[in-house]
């Protein structure tokens, strides 16, 4: 199933409490349980501006359906075409 990375803009995304982004990550949780196990919310970063957003859906239109359903922004979903760390230089 096809991965992607999800940017999101929020403004002072870095400020955010662990309180404020327990609530962002439950609410996240309650859409993925009412959407079923077609879409998986793998992990996030969040940086001074922004949040992104690692997720396995079968297409992007999932990964637009769950952020319109939990009220999270949507700047950019790209699809991860590979994946690279240090064992890729042996």
């Amino acid at each position: 199933m096809p991965k992607y990375v999800i940017e999101r803009e929020i403004p002072n995304a870095g400020q955010l409490t662990q309180e404020e982004l327990k609530g962002i990550s439950q609410t996240s949780c309650g859409v993925l349980e009412e959407m079923g196990p077609h879409i998986q919310w793998l992990e996030s970063y969040v940086t001074g501006d922004k949040v992104y957003c690692v997720y396995i859906a079968p297409n992007k239109e999932m990964v637009r359906e769950h952020a319109q359903r939990g009220g999270f922004p949507v700047n950019q979903v790209n699809e991860v075409a590979a994946v690279i760390d240090p064992t890729t230089a042996e």
